[in-house]
């Protein structure tokens, strides 16, 4: 049996994390958490996720760093990184820009979600098969 595809949530809110946590589990993927952008880069090298769900504005380190930063580590260069933001429609025209592949607004629907991630896993999964 395959296992599960892994989500980091990066998310400096423990709410919005917990939130967007049993949202991506009901849908069936197992999850790793960052409360911030260093923590993300940590957990990136260690855990290699198939995907990376980050919030946008985060103290310490911002997920535009943070993208950049994981994508630059040889264990996550062809990681998808979806931005989670309140500022979506700021962030949607530039999102390829800063390295995301999607920008999920929040607050987030689990339909929307379910949507971006499904598609985002299926094209990686394509991508590591060849």
């Amino acid at each position: 049996m395959a296992s599960k595809k892994k989500v980091l949530i990066v998310e400096d809110y423990a709410d919005i994390r917990e939130m967007t946590r049993i949202m991506i589990e009901m849908i069936g993927y197992d999850v790793v958490e960052a409360a911030n952008g260093y923590e993300a880069i940590r957990l990136a090298k260690e855990t290699k996720p198939d995907v990376v769900l980050m919030d946008i504005a985060m103290p310490e380190l911002n997920g535009i760093t943070a993208a950049t930063m994981i994508h630059q580590l040889a264990e996550c260069c062809n990681t998808p990184i979806i931005a989670i933001t309140a500022f979506g429609k700021q962030y949607v025209d530039e999102a390829s820009e800063y390295g995301f592949d999607a920008v999920i607004e929040k607050p987030v629907d689990i339909d929307d979600l379910k949507l971006v991630l499904d598609s985002r896993l299926d094209r990686s999964q394509a991508v590591t098969a060849n």
